[in-house]
């Protein structure tokens, strides 16, 4: 039988380094809410600085998750 979270672990892996149409920059990211998002259609970023400075850099408004349960 197969350690729960080695199955959670190999699933992840798949999914992060599998062939895929988009990736966006949460590829880099360590948080599993994060990375389950790395691969949508979306320019995706992670909270901080760079993802203001680019918004306001290309007059974009910043669209903010907080996720969903």
């Amino acid at each position: 039988m197969i350690n729960n979270n080695f199955k959670e672990e190999l699933m992840m892996r798949e999914f992060i380094e599998g062939s895929h149409k988009h990736t966006n920059s949460l590829i880099h990211e360590k948080s599993p809410y994060l990375l389950q998002h790395a691969h949508n259609p979306v320019n995706w970023m992670a909270w901080g600085a760079e993802a203001f400075t680019k918004a306001k850099r290309e007059g974009k408004p910043v669209f903010l998750s907080v996720g969903y349960s």
